[in-house]
């Protein structure tokens, strides 16, 4: 978010309701820029953006008032310009200051603004869109391109002329707390924008009997009566624009009397419910007639009244509203003449004709009356989203490998414009990414870890990047990957057996560099080599171990080196306590206590996220000063315990200290702690049983593995909610093996750890 919307934000977030407020600016002149002091009244969740303007500061429209930032932070796409100058301000001193320049977006199906107002989610907002033409590129060809809201259709952007100021106007409640407006390329011009505007609304009105499962496009709104006026009104606390309307068989009316505009939550501007029209036969009705092109298009009319004159004694008015010929509401209604009213269909209106009759009733000696009408249509919201996690993760992907495509708005949705390189499962309720290709799209570095959250990715095109390091194991966790290209990348190693497995299963399709692959016929081709190559090979081979062991065993000597810890053979780390120290912020954030001591947040130099178990009491366990004594026992059998286990299910053991100022074991860090405070928490409210079968699943899994999976055997000898970890996926691992029994091959004479901490459940075993 830019200085500018960021200003604007915060003067929104003053008012905690949707009443006005006045707040004093100061700031510098620079052209019609903000002036030296204005009043900017603010509503809280107003976003006013002037898009195409290349300026990060505020602009203020000269005719309203209102001040729009620019559209930089909510949108990466698109190229700025302004209208041509025979269409700009030198010829239309009161051009709204939005319609002076657009931004245009030549390049994608679909370009998608990015809309974070505060506290959005399930509140209702009234959204607006303008556009004028004004020929910004020279070609004098009017286009025509499609409006959507989030995945959902909105409306088709059509002109009569350069000149032609279109607003397109929808009423919906936002889903989330961002909110997609989508330009969508339908071959018939190069779409734009000129602005957009946010403004929230009372969550109670604008009511149909579909509630949230539609949107209400503006079909017409008029202030009936009133023939002059910019139809934009400073005490319209939801910014509607009203256009004036008065049928030449209707005569206007109007009252400088007070009227009060807050019983209702339509709140009608001053302006606009103080003046009125009535039939110049005084017996007849006042009709509005409209024609659509869709037979099943559905309506709504929302039809405001307020008597504006003083009546005789012996006089009455007394409303019927008829559509076609059929009552709209039950009971005839007589106006009110100190406050405005409002009526509207409970049932939509459908068909192609209408007619909406306002008729004075048999015993009314008065002529009906109408002060203002919103008409509306009503669309489905057919369109499903992507899946959270599946957004998150493409989200993800997009930011670590700074993805140049033009992905904007919702991945998968709406079906015919998902993003690009991307394919979907089409299910209810939500879509899910099936297939990804950045193939050829210059993504570096190693293969980011939120591709394992796509968890129905069938195809993985990777090929021809500078990707590097090693091809992950938890490609092969991904249940239903058939197609996996990793060709023309940097990476070090061989494929995991994991995945090699599936190859030779016949169930992936695998294509990957002959470096990275080691198959039959190619270690068959190396074993020919000369018995000479070989031994020679075995005799250098012996001597690089030779050089690593002198290495590490000079690398031990306590504080001899303040530098990074050497790597384990398994390619953990071994740190040193002032790397301890620096990787969690000088020990800032506890994360945990426990019988060892204390957990501590860290974060790695590539940004991943450990947690630090400092060993209590550590550094009286050594003498002072000296660099060899041995650490206690218990904490020399859990960290090579953990040198020696790999599973899904197990925490992953990052390194250890172990000098003479402190040891510590360092973990991957579980976002969402062990499960016993998980299920202490209200986050427990939304755990569901499926899910905590799958985590009751994932521990057992783990201990399996450390009961037959290892060599020799584990027992895990404290297995309680505690020791039982969630990731951020709510997947469990098992953790803590420092109350753990190791079980030699022969299967006698067992070596027992020191059992330490709260005693737990104990494996039958």
């Amino acid at each position: 978010m830019d200085t500018a919307e960021s200003m604007v934000e915060s003067l929104s977030n003053i008012s905690d309701r949707c009443s006005q407020v006045s707040v004093v600016v100061v700031s510098v002149v620079t052209n019609h820029k903000l002036s030296s002091l204005s009043i900017i009244s603010v509503h809280r969740g107003r976003k006013s953006i002037d898009c195409g303007v290349p300026t990060q500061g505020l602009d203020k429209d000269r005719v309203t008032g209102i001040f729009y930032a620019s559209d930089d932070s909510s949108i990466t796409t698109g190229v700025n310009f302004n209208v041509s100058e025979e269409y700009g301000y030198s010829t239309n001193l009161f051009l709204p200051y939005v319609l002076g320049d657009v931004r245009a977006f030549p390049q994608g199906s679909r370009n998608c603004y990015s809309l974070k107002p505060s506290k959005a989610k399930d509140n209702l907002y009234l959204i607006r869109a303008s556009f004028m033409y004004g020929n910004y590129d020279g070609k004098n060809a009017l286009p025509e391109f499609d409006l959507y809201l989030n995945v959902n259709f909105w409306s088709t952007v059509k002109f009569k002329n350069a000149s032609d100021q279109v607003y397109k106007e929808i009423l919906s409640f936002a889903t989330s707390d961002t909110t997609y407006v989508c330009l969508v390329n339908k071959g018939k011009g190069t779409p734009f924008i000129s602005g957009l505007e946010l403004r929230p609304v009372n969550n109670t009105i604008y009511g149909t009997e579909y509630g949230r499962n539609v949107s209400l496009v503006l079909y017409q709104r008029w202030d009936i009566g009133y023939l002059n006026g910019t139809g934009r009104y400073q005490n319209d606390i939801y910014d509607r624009i009203w256009s004036p309307y008065t049928p030449v068989s209707w005569i206007s009316t109007k009252t400088t009397e007070y009227l009060d505009i807050f019983q209702s939550g339509y709140r009608p501007p001053d302006e606009v419910i103080k003046t009125a029209a009535s039939p110049k036969s005084g017996d007849g009705p006042l009709e509005l007639v409209w024609t659509s092109e869709d037979p099943n298009a559905r309506f709504y009319a929302f039809l405001y009244f307020a008597e504006l004159e003083k009546l005789e004694k012996n006089d009455s008015r007394k409303i019927n509203i008829l559509w076609n010929g059929s009552p709209v509401s039950e009971n005839s209604f007589i106006p009110s003449s100190k406050y405005s009213m409002t009526f509207s269909n409970s049932k939509a209106f459908t068909g192609k004709d209408h007619l909406i009759s306002v008729q004075k009733t048999e015993d009314s000696t008065l002529p009906p009356i109408l002060n203002a009408i919103e008409i509306f249509t009503a669309y489905s919201l057919d369109e499903f989203f992507t899946a959270i996690k599946d957004v998150n993760a493409i989200e993800s992907i997009k930011a670590t490998y700074k993805v140049n495509k033009i992905w904007s708005g919702d991945p998968c949705s709406p079906r015919l414009f998902p993003w690009e390189g991307i394919e979907c499962v089409y299910s209810n309720p939500n879509y899910q990414i099936k297939s990804l290709n950045l193939s050829s799209s210059g993504i570096q570095g190693p293969i980011a870890s939120a591709f394992r959250n796509l968890t129905l990715l069938e195809s993985l095109d990777l090929s021809n990047n500078d990707l590097q390091q090693n091809v992950p194991e938890f490609l092969a966790d991904l249940k239903h990957l058939k197609f996996l290209n990793l060709k023309g990348n940097n990476f070090t190693g061989f494929i995991p057996k994991s995945l090699m497995k599936k190859l030779k299963d016949g169930v992936l399709a695998l294509s990957v560099d002959d470096q990275n692959l080691c198959n039959s016929s190619s270690c068959q081709d190396k074993n020919n080599m000369v018995v000479p190559i070989v031994v020679a090979t075995s005799v250098i081979f012996l001597l690089v171990v030779l050089v690593i062991i002198w290495i590490i065993l000079r690398q031990r000597k306590r504080g001899a080196n303040s530098g990074p810890g050497p790597l384990l053979p398994t390619g953990k780390r071994r740190f040193t306590y002032n790397e301890v120290s620096s990787i969690t912020k000088n020990f800032n954030k506890v994360i945990g206590k426990g019988a060892f001591g204390i957990v501590y947040l860290g974060s790695l130099e590539d940004g991943t996220e450990i947690a630090v178990k400092m060993i209590k009491d550590s550094s009286s366990t050594r003498p002072q000063g000296s660099s060899s004594s041995p650490a206690p026992k218990e904490f020399q059998v859990e960290a090579e315990l953990l040198l020696t286990v790999h599973h899904r299910n197990i925490a992953s053991f990052v390194g250890y200290c172990d000098d003479d100022r402190s040891m510590a074991l360092i973990y991957e860090y579980m976002a969402n702690g062990n499960l016993q405070d998980y299920l202490s928490s209200e986050k427990a409210e939304d755990l569901s049983w499926e899910r905590r079968l799958h985590i009751a699943i994932d521990s057992a899994q783990g201990l399996e593995y450390l009961h037959n999976g290892c060599m020799p055997p584990i027992v895990h000898r404290d297995v309680k909610t505690a020791n039982i970890l969630l990731n951020d996926n709510l997947e469990a691992k098992i953790a803590d093996f420092g109350v753990s029994k190791v079980f030699p091959e022969d299967d006698i004479s067992p070596v027992e750890t020191v059992v330490m901490g709260t005693p737990g459940y104990i494996d039958p075993e």
